[in-house]
């Protein structure tokens, strides 16, 4: 009885304080109509992109409320035509520069070079920096609102993580943790007071900095060799004396990050290792995750088959109150709650599975990304 109860009450402390972060410190930018009177350029790396990347592109060119913007497109390396796609939408609107990127030079990985060759760009001078994915459609007035909460924020760097996309039993098991995890266990008012650069979080598929700061801070050169450069950036960010915020960004922009189960299995396997730092610490973080969100579950079926009805009653109990977690995570962020939240236990254990096989094939070197070695 006391394994249950204990995870009872963690659990519950747990949600609590999702429901506090997301009721009262999560920042919730505006979408509708706003201006922005800044210079703004929104930089997109592409990297054989060509079969996602024009929802994106049409998004940023129907961008309003921010007349001074501009648009840098890098072609990193792609094989599969993605310039001429990127051409084909963008056509001569004079907003938009694309550039061919080069390869990354030793001790440097693809993503933070791409985004560093277009944030050091001449055509890069501006005040505002916004990052965006290829997977990222953005709403309407979604840069204008972005740039005008980082500076309502006090901030250097804003993070409004998308809506995402969920369409398979896949996505619907694993990508509601991105949200979920941050909502639960990072202390939303703590994160954009405190100058400690561990306690930050953050999302590069859709990334707004002051440029001033972002430079300081030594931008993308600064996290070169980082699996997981957005939240490196955020911590040399802090580094440099400056602040980041989080804010639900499901009402700004949508993400459909994977296609299928094979690419969200090794896009999460590649990064998962880079979560934890030292396996001693993933295996503790893991071992927690599983004893207060699968096993109570398990043992809910366990002890009513076995005839013990008040173990039972405790061990749901726990469960049920994991699952209310997920359902306020959800809610706070454009996901979708029900049924998905009811799989809560399930999700755990896939993550557990996924952060192992990460760093199985990160011992033998196996770990790649978009035809690039990682780790």
């Amino acid at each position: 009885m006391t394994g249950p109860l204990v995870a009872l009450l963690v659990v519950a402390a747990l949600t609590a304080h999702t429901v506090v972060n997301a009721g009262r410190w999560l920042r919730r930018p505006t979408d509708g109509p706003v201006e922005c009177a800044e210079r703004v350029v929104v930089l997109l790396p592409l990297r054989d992109e060509a079969t996602r990347v024009t929802p994106c592109l049409r998004a940023l060119l129907a961008q309003r409320g921010v007349p001074r913007l501009r648009v840098l497109v890098l072609d990193d390396g792609s094989t599969d035509g993605t310039a001429d796609v990127v051409r084909a939408v963008v056509a001569d609107d004079p907003r938009v520069t694309l550039l061919t990127g080069a390869a990354p030079p030793p001790g440097w990985l693809g993503k933070p070079h791409a985004c560093w060759q277009l944030a050091s760009r001449t055509e890069a001078s501006a005040d505002a920096l916004v990052f965006v994915d290829a997977d990222v459609v953005l709403g309407r007035y979604a840069v204008a609102a972005a740039v005008t909460e980082l500076r309502a924020a006090g901030a250097t760097l804003l993070s409004p993580y998308p809506r995402i996309v969920v369409r398979t039993v896949a996505d619907r098991l694993v990508q509601p943790l991105l949200q979920w995890l941050w909502l639960t266990f990072l202390p939303l008012r703590a994160m954009e007071r405190s100058a400690r650069p561990s306690l930050a979080a953050a999302g590069g598929q859709f990334l707004v900095v002051d440029r001033a700061g972002y430079l300081r801070a030594g931008g993308h050169a600064a996290v070169a060799d980082r699996v997981l450069e957005d939240v490196e950036l955020a911590r040399a960010v802090k580094r440099a004396g400056g602040r980041i915020a989080l804010a639900d960004g499901s009402r700004l922009a949508s993400c459909r990050m994977y296609d299928s189960w094979p690419q969200l299995r090794d896009g999460y396997t590649k990064s998962l290792w880079a979560s934890f730092g030292h396996p001693t610490a993933a295996a503790l973080v893991v071992t927690v995750l599983l004893l207060l969100y699968t096993v109570p579950a398990l043992v809910a079926v366990v002890a009513l088959l076995a005839g013990a009805p008040l173990l039972a009653g405790v061990a749901f109990l726990a469960y049920l109150v994991g699952v209310a977690g997920r359902v306020v995570s959800a809610r706070a962020t454009g996901g979708r709650a029900w049924p998905d939240a009811l799989s809560h236990p399930v999700s755990v254990a896939v993550l557990g599975w996924l952060t192992l096989r990460s760093y199985h094939l990160r011992k033998r070197r196996r770990l790649s990304w978009r035809g690039r070695p990682v780790g």
